[in-house]
């Protein structure tokens, strides 16, 4: 299926690795330009190096910073300036018990996982609608339709960016922008491995164990493959699903117990 998208423009963050490096390789092989963004320069200027190896025709711009502050965005911004597509995407907070969580802890979560998205928003969501043409996808987390015990600094933050995005996608969507969210379950990354030693470590469990009992009990008898997240993520960007807004896409194996 030809997305509609090549030549289209891209703004993603976090995509150094993991679920927003699939994303950004799965939008450059639909011809669409991309600008990268993430903390760690080595590791971003080896996906860059990546993406334009595989698809010589896409200008892929490299940015190194922290998107969770002013001068990130603010970097990010200038060298993708009228983005047609925005990939929200951040680190998540440590996990943790919150009785240990101080309010610089909840204010470090909420930068992270609430404003940063809407700030991006909010600076790319006029040109989009000028121009008729906007797709804007958030990385959330499965979290935010079954919470994790030790992720309640991620469980609050990403819910409440859930809730900020539903009353404004309904205003966008007939200026052909939409905007939705992408809630990986457990893929095959750095995050859900470091999430993991952290859980095998509270129930004095070996990691491998802990892990392998992940696998067998999600319904797919698997973690997903970030390259799958990447190509339901270009789907969502495309020109054929601009009568999909507001909504909150599971990817998760089945493991969400609910028939909604």
């Amino acid at each position: 299926m030809d997305l509609g998208i090549k030549g289209r423009r891209a703004l993603v963050c976090a995509s150094s690795k993991g679920l927003g490096r699939a994303c950004a390789t799965a939008l450059a092989a639909e011809g669409v330009h991309v600008t990268l963004t993430a903390r760690g320069a080595e590791a971003l200027a080896s996906t860059a190096a990546a993406i334009r190896q595989a698809y010589p025709g896409i200008e892929v711009n490299e940015v190194a910073g922290d998107i969770t502050t002013p001068e990130g965005r603010a970097a990010a911004l200038k060298a993708c300036p009228d983005p047609d597509i925005l990939i929200n995407n951040a680190g998540g907070p440590p996990p943790g018990d919150f009785r240990n969580w101080t309010r610089d802890d909840w204010i470090k979560a909420l930068d992270a996982n609430m404003l940063t998205p809407i700030e991006l928003i909010k600076a790319t969501v006029d040109g989009m609608i000028a121009r008729q043409f906007g797709r804007i996808v958030n990385i959330t987390s499965a979290a935010v339709k079954a919470p994790i015990d030790v992720l309640g600094l991620s469980n609050g933050a990403r819910s409440g960016l859930t809730g900020f995005v539903a009353g404004l996608s309904r205003k966008t969507v007939k200026h052909n922008v939409t905007i939705n969210a992408l809630l990986p379950g457990p893929f095959d990354t750095d995050r859900l491995r470091g999430v993991s030693a952290a859980q095998a470590k509270a129930a004095g469990v070996p990691v491998d164990e802990l892990l392998d009992k992940r696998r067998s009990e999600n319904p797919a008898g698997r973690f997903g493959d970030p390259e799958e997240f990447g190509l339901a993520c270009a789907f969502l960007c495309s020109a054929k699903a601009g009568f999909i807004t507001g909504q909150n896409i599971l990817l998760d194996g089945g493991a969400f117990p609910g028939t909604m």
